[in-house]
C-alpha cells in the first residue's frame, strides 16, 4: 500500500465527527444544505437580486410584496425574480396571506444553504484534470472539487434509497512559527495516517488488481494558510 502526500499537505486534526446529511422527513422546514449539480438550474442562482430574495426566503415565509417593500424595489420586479427562483425549485409555497381583498402567496427557501457543485462546469470543471504537482494548493483544490463532486453523489444516493449518509469530519485551526515545525508535523502525521490506514482499513486494491472487499471510501487530508480578512464587495442588483 501506498500513500501519497506533498510536503506541504496536512490536517486540521483536533477533533473528529460524525456528520450526517439527510433532509426533513416531513419536507416542510428547509434543509441544512441544497447542492446544486444542474447547471440550467444553477443558473438561475447567478443573480444578486435572486440570492437578495432567497436569503430572506430562508429566514422565515414571505411574499413577493413584502420583500418588494424590504427592498424598496418595484413589486413586478420582484415578483419576476420570485417565480423564476420557485420554477427552479429554490422556493416552495409556504401558505398564503390576505392583503384586503385578495391573498398573496408567501414561500420560504428549500435549503438554508446551498452548494453549486463542480461538476456544473461541465468538461472544465475542476476535479476532472489531476494537476501534476502533487504538492501545489492546485492539487488540494482539485481534491476539494472531486470530494464535493463525488458526496453531493453519494447524497443524492443515500436520500434515494432512504439511508442515513455516514461522513467524517476533521477540523482545526493551527499555526506553525516555523517550516521547520510546519515539516516536522507533516512527516508525523504523514506517517501516523499510513499506520492507521493499514492497521484498521480493507485493501482498496487487491494484487491482481481486483476491488478489495466493503464500501469503498476516501480519505482527504489537506492543510492551507488562512486568508487574511478583507473588505468584501459591494454587488450591483439587476
Amino acid at each position: 500500500m501506498g500513500v501519497t502526500f506533498g510536503p506541504f499537505l496536512t490536517i486540521n486534526s483536533v477533533c473528529a465527527k460524525v456528520l450526517v446529511m439527510t433532509k426533513s422527513p416531513t419536507g416542510r422546514e428547509p434543509a441544512a444544505l441544497e447542492p446544486v449539480r444542474d447547471p440550467v438550474r444553477a443558473s438561475i442562482l447567478f443573480t444578486p437580486l435572486r440570492l437578495e430574495i432567497l436569503d430572506r426566503a430562508r429566514r422565515r415565509p414571505c411574499s413577493a410584496t413584502e420583500i418588494a417593500r424590504e427592498l424598496a424595489l418595484p413589486r413586478q420586479r420582484v415578483g419576476y425574480h420570485v417565480r423564476e427562483l420557485a420554477g427552479g425549485g429554490f422556493l416552495r409555497k409556504a401558505g398564503r396571506v390576505r392583503r384586503r381583498n385578495f391573498y398573496e402567496q408567501r414561500y420560504r427557501a428549500s435549503a438554508r444553504s446551498y452548494l453549486v457543485a463542480p461538476e456544473v462546469l461541465g468538461p472544465v470543471a475542476a476535479g476532472k484534470v489531476e494537476p501534476e504537482d502533487r504538492a501545489s494548493a492546485g492539487y488540494l483544490l482539485y481534491q476539494s472539487a472531486r470530494l464535493q463532486t463525488e458526496l453531493v453523489r453519494s447524497m443524492e444516493q443515500a436520500g434515494a434509497a432512504g439511508k442515513r449518509l455516514a461522513t467524517l469530519t476533521l477540523d482545526a485551526d493551527l499555526r506553525f512559527a516555523s517550516a521547520a515545525q510546519r515539516d516536522r508535523f507533516t512527516r508525523e502525521l504523514r506517517d501516523a495516517v499510513a499506520r492507521v490506514i493499514a492497521d484498521h482499513t480493507s485493501p482498496s486494491v487487491l494484487d491482481d488488481g481486483s476491488p478489495g472487499m466493503g464500501r469503498p471510501y476516501r480519505l482527504v487530508l489537506g492543510c492551507y494558510p488562512v486568508p487574511e480578512a478583507g473588505a468584501g464587495t459591494e454587488e450591483t442588483r439587476s
